[in-house]
């Protein structure tokens, strides 16, 4: 009986401070490692586009632009995919409360749509808000294999 090597995995955390000039850092970190992670140029775009618009919402809407709180981004990556997870430092928020950008009334409005992008870019997103706990969004994407 042979044993089977558990796949290797890698992990990679960021923490930045609550300020805006880190959102491209973020970005590019993200497609940076998307692009190791295996996945091609565009995709790799849409992932970092999903986390930027993760890691806006933390620092305006979490965090409230508070340079003492933190941002903290969490990759891991295998043969599967990439996994990310952005957390916030805030007071969390009911997301039954988020607007919907596609209703009428909200079409038209300049913000609002990070949380539609997030799930229009990514396979998997799981947010997670408490009062005092601060938001954890969690961003997968999965590897599709390439057709011959």
């Amino acid at each position: 009986m042979t044993e089977r090597a558990a796949p290797e995995t890698y992990s990679i955390s960021l923490s930045v401070a609550s300020g805006l000039e880190f959102v491209e850092l973020a970005e590019t970190v993200t497609a940076t490692l998307a692009r190791l992670a295996g996945f091609d140029e565009e995709t790799a775009m849409w992932i970092s586009m999903a986390v930027r618009e993760a890691v806006i919402n933390a620092i305006k809407h979490g965090n409230r632009e508070d340079r003492q709180k933190r941002v903290e981004i969490q990759y891991a990556f295998d043969h599967d995919g990439l996994s990310i997870r952005v957390t916030d430092q805030g007071s969390g928020f009911d997301l039954s409360q988020v607007p919907n950008p596609l209703d009428p009334e909200n079409l038209l409005k300049p913000t609002g749509r990070g949380i539609f992008y997030m799930k229009a870019f990514m396979d998997e997103v799981d947010i997670r808000s408490a009062p005092g706990e601060g938001t954890t969004v969690r961003l997968r994407k999965k590897i599709r294999p390439r057709s011959a």
